[in-house]
């Protein structure tokens, strides 16, 4: 395992669950109307969890000998809500690439290959969630058995 390449890619990482963290946060702060109570716990909870694992992915990068950094990507923002949770959807999408390229980088090291896994399954199973959430009008409305507008 090239120890320099794993660090340079945590830091990736953790680069990327710093935005999450503000991004995720920030979209809590924006919802508003009669789904703000469901959609405003949803993103509050994922900055939580992108605050957790940028505490393990930020300890790792230290127990390596490396230093975690404090940079981050831009913020998407907006105030519709379906496009809010698009941002949420690319963003649990992006970590689940970062998380599959670490993967691929610490092969040699059982312990840290486990940790991004958990990870990798809690970020994918972000992605699943959004999908569902983000799925269209006519699958909605068959669900709940009204008529699709539109």
């Amino acid at each position: 395992m090239d120890k320099s390449k794993v660090i340079d890619k945590l830091n990736d990482i953790l680069r990327w669950e710093w935005t999450g963290v503000a991004q995720y946060a920030q979209h809590s702060f924006i919802v508003k109307g009669l789904l703000r109570e469901v959609y405003s716990k949803l993103f509050e909870e994922s900055a939580e969890e992108s605050f957790g694992h940028a505490k393990r992915i930020g300890s790792k990068i230290t127990a390596l000998g490396g230093v975690p950094t404090l940079e981050r990507a831009q913020v998407k923002q907006s105030d519709d809500l379906t496009e809010l949770l698009q941002f949420g959807l690319e963003f649990e999408r992006g970590a689940v690439k970062l998380y599959t390229e670490a993967l691929e980088l610490a092969a040699d090291d059982r312990a840290l290959v486990i940790l991004l896994e958990d990870i990798l399954l809690e970020e994918q199973d972000g992605v699943d969630h959004l999908e569902k959430l983000l799925s269209d009008s006519k699958s909605v409305a068959g669900a709940t058995g009204k008529k699709a507008v539109g």
